[in-house]
């Protein structure tokens, strides 16, 4: 049988050329938040089932890769076989549940206020398509011990700092909080159990538009008048923002809380980029408690960050309420969208050393030695007979410059 040649499905091989660009990205990332105080540390890609489909992760929990019992454990004989029965672990679907896992487990020997800085692949069994794939890569910052505004403006301040060290810099912060969303929805006369239901609905205007939120609302039953109540919040909101929010039963505090985020952060941003007031932002998980945030790059259909307050689940591990807070960038759309504006990874001078069959091959790797000293990055090929046709691949491979060797004095020339 012909081997299949493609990787399984949802997962992708990386070339050389994008591997050299995710690997300065992540880089220039890590860099700029360890600078500013985060710590790096790491987690398994594989977790107790129990802590991921505990977690109030929303529609992840659904597309979770769940990994089958071992040896003994494994009893495929037993009667009325459930999947609790079949497996006890799964790959991670996202970096907040291990964080939490692991401060509740380490925080004796952590700061009392730990900033964190994780990355590492994530695994989420969804539906494969292009840019959405069901291995990628996360890069998270999270504050967990700081319940207060302090927080949130550094969180942003330090998000949009890695963006713009990469030359990221036409993008917006787009700023809720999952309070005022309760708020407003439970005042336009919708219940409790409900609200989960609406916010997916909501978070579909960018796509199906007001009339589409409207009927899809109404086809799956709710009360007429609170859907029209509602449709008319999003349109008020919409054009006045945190102004009328108290006419919606949201409290004082949190209007204030809102506000003073952004406000700061725009002065502190300085006109680099804007931090905005969005009502329609919902974000899917679960367990966010209070503010949520995303950044809109350009005019792409997708953020390429995001993240909130989730002041619930660090505690629920071990009984008690602990204040915590995240941002993530979406670093596989980012480099993507990077990689198609043709990035270029800055300050990289590559060399190919070339060298004739008679040359003595130690002799070469010697030479090669020395141009790296000079702070080049030098690869070492056998010289072809159609040098132009080589020089010129070479080239599309993003070498700068070239050499053929010589035991006396090997000369650089630009590749051109």
């Amino acid at each position: 049988m012909k081997a299949n040649l493609n990787p399984a499905k949802g997962m992708r091989d990386i070339t050389p050329y994008e591997k050299e660009i995710r690997d300065y990205v992540e880089g220039v990332i890590v860099n700029t938040y360890k600078q500013s105080g985060f710590e790096l540390f790491e987690t398994p890609v594989v977790e107790n089932i129990e802590n991921l489909t505990g977690s109030e992760g929303g529609e992840n929990l659904m597309l979770i890769f769940k990994i089958l019992k071992r040896g003994d454990k494994l009893d495929l004989k037993k009667e009325g076989l459930t999947e609790e029965d079949l497996s006890d672990l799964g790959l991670r679907y996202d970096l907040t549940v291990p964080l939490s896992r692991f401060y509740c487990n380490n925080r004796a020997n952590l700061t009392p206020v730990f900033k964190a800085l994780q990355v590492g692949n994530v695994f989420r069994a969804e539906r494969a398509q292009k840019g959405r794939y069901r291995s990628f890569k996360q890069c998270d910052i999270d504050i967990i011990g700081d319940g207060t505004q302090a927080a949130e403006l550094e969180l942003i301040a330090t998000t949009a700092k890695a963006l713009t060290a990469l030359n990221v810099t036409d993008f917006v912060v787009r700023f809720n909080d999952r309070r005022v969303l309760k708020a407003v929805i439970l005042n336009c006369g919708f219940t409790e159990e409900e609200f989960d239901g609406v916010c997916i609905v909501v978070d579909k205007l960018d796509k199906i538009g007001i009339n589409g939120i409207k009927s899809e609302m109404e086809d799956k039953g709710y009360n007429k008048t609170a859907v029209e109540k509602l449709i008319e919040a999003l349109k008020e909101i919409n054009k006045k923002g945190t102004n009328c929010l108290n006419e919606y039963g949201v409290p004082k505090e949190v209007i204030s809380d809102i506000n003073k985020v952004l406000e700061e952060s725009n002065t502190y941003a300085d006109g680099k980029y804007d931090v905005i007031f969005d009502f329609t932002l919902i974000r899917g998980m679960g367990y966010y408690t209070g503010s949520i945030f995303e950044i809109a790059y350009k005019d792409l259909g997708y953020s390429i960050a995001g993240g909130g307050r989730y002041d619930e689940m660090v505690g629920n591990f071990i009984g008690e309420k602990i204040p915590a807070i995240g941002f993530s960038i979406g670093f596989e759309r980012l480099v993507n969208q990077l990689m198609e504006e043709n990035f270029k990874v800055p300050d990289l001078e590559k060399v190919v050393l070339l060298y004739e069959p008679a040359d003595r091959y130690i002799d070469v790797l010697a030479k090669a030695e020395n141009i790296r000293k000079d702070g080049y990055t030098v690869s070492v090929y056998e010289k072809a007979k159609k040098l132009g046709k080589q020089l010129n691949q070479f080239q599309a491979f993003g070498y700068k410059k070239f050499a053929v060797y010589n035991s006396d004095e090997t000369e650089l020339k630009e590749l051109s």
